[in-house]
């Protein structure tokens, strides 16, 4: 077994350069008059970020603060696994697993990372605290490239060997929203050293489970009409990412409008205002992972991996999460949690919290509500 070896972030200014002499020369398409973000990300929007991004936005002062963090890498059978490791204070050790997904990376947890593992800085208890594994996707963010698309099944088992084998955790919370929900679903199901899952996103589900009740077949229709209006994205990553991969990967204005548009439309905003929950320096830098890392491409790939990595039994019919579950739902989301006698059918959920505000990105859009939930769940599991 390989010991994890720490690792710095730095991008040679080239690199940096080339990204935005492309930005500098990309050449604006035409939009519809008055479409706004009805066509796709609006035209107007993405001028105002380009003119930012060439005049404002500094990569080597967000890189210096992600670099401030303990960064790791480590071999796990045939990839290099990123990782953020932050050990407590605490004299028991607590280990929190987090999985970002799409089109998100480790970004998303920079505001609650830190609170999660030293409570007693921000106004907290000590007792609270965990020790925090914030893992990059394989094929995202400087995670290495599989040679192929894999699963959220596989990244589990890659993930719990993480966890149990190189970290020596032998007993964690999975925490994850996004493909980080399916991801983490997986590990609660077979995750040899996970003794639970705490969930923001409906990404594990038992096969032959369905709706049953009236409340759980309208919550079902409600799901299927949001995803016809907002998962062609879906269709073509899972279907033929290449394809687009050649005209992103070329593009960090088109990978960046291809990205922000999400943030936009599965987010829970003030007037519908992208800055009202996130500033331009944090949309940025999340692309700007993408594109120093050249990971647009394979990230994609996990939507088709979905599909076609079948390694592993099949899950008998209506077998469930049996290991505690807890679920965070937040109202604005592309996939919201059906009503709860639906879920439990999938899973045993122990802890269910609804919130007022917030959608898919919840640890960046409502980091307080995150925090204090996952918090909350671990003290319910201590006194379990």
């Amino acid at each position: 077994m390989q010991k994890p070896t720490p690792f710095k972030i730095d991008i040679p200014e080239t690199t940096i350069n080339q990204i935005l002499d492309r930005v500098r020369q990309f050449e604006w398409p035409d939009a519809p008059e008055g479409g706004g973000w009805a066509y796709g990300t609006d035209l107007a929007t993405m001028k105002d970020i380009v003119e930012h991004w060439l005049h404002s936005y500094n990569w080597d002062r967000e890189q210096e603060i992600i670099n401030r963090l303990p960064h790791f890498k480590a071999r796990i059978r045939d990839l290099d696994i990123h990782f953020i490791h932050l050990r407590s204070n605490a004299p028991k050790r607590r280990p929190l697993l987090i999985t970002h997904g799409w089109p998100g990376s480790f970004i998303e947890f920079m505001s609650v990372m830190e609170p999660l593992a030293f409570p007693e800085k921000f106004a907290g208890s000590a007792s609270d605290a965990f020790d925090v594994v914030i893992p990059s996707l394989p094929g995202y963010g400087f995670s290495g490239k599989p040679a192929k698309p894999i699963s959220p099944r596989t990244i589990a088992a890659y993930f719990d060997e993480l966890m149990t084998e190189t970290l020596g955790y032998s007993n964690y919370i999975a925490q994850g929203g996004d493909w980080g929900s399916s991801v983490s679903g997986w590990l609660g199901y077979e995750g040899k050293g996970c003794r639970a899952a705490h969930l923001n996103m409906f990404g594990w589900r038992s096969p032959g489970v369905a709706a049953e009740t009236p409340e759980e077949k309208q919550a079902e229709k409600h799901a299927e009409m949001l995803f016809n209006m907002e998962g062609a994205y879906f269709r073509q990553q899972s279907t033929k990412p290449l394809t687009l991969s050649y005209a992103l990967m070329d593009s960090p204005v088109g990978t960046a409008a291809w990205i922000i548009e999400k943030f936009k439309g599965w987010s829970d905003l003030d007037n519908g205002k992208l800055e009202s929950i996130y500033t331009k320096d944090q949309l940025l830098t999340n692309v700007m992972i993408y594109l120093v890392t050249r990971t647009f491409g394979t990230s994609t790939w996990l939507y088709r991996g979905l599909f076609e990595d079948t390694r592993g039994a099949p899950v008998p019919p209506k077998s469930r999460i049996e290991k505690p579950v807890g679920i965070a739902r937040f109202p604005t989301d592309l996939i919201p949690f059906p009503p709860r006698s639906l879920v439990e059918r999938h899973m045993n959920v122990t802890r269910w919290t609804e919130f007022k505000r917030g959608g898919h990105f919840a640890a960046m859009e409502r980091p307080q509500d995150f925090i204090e939930d996952v918090r909350a769940f671990g003290r319910d599991l201590d006194a379990g």
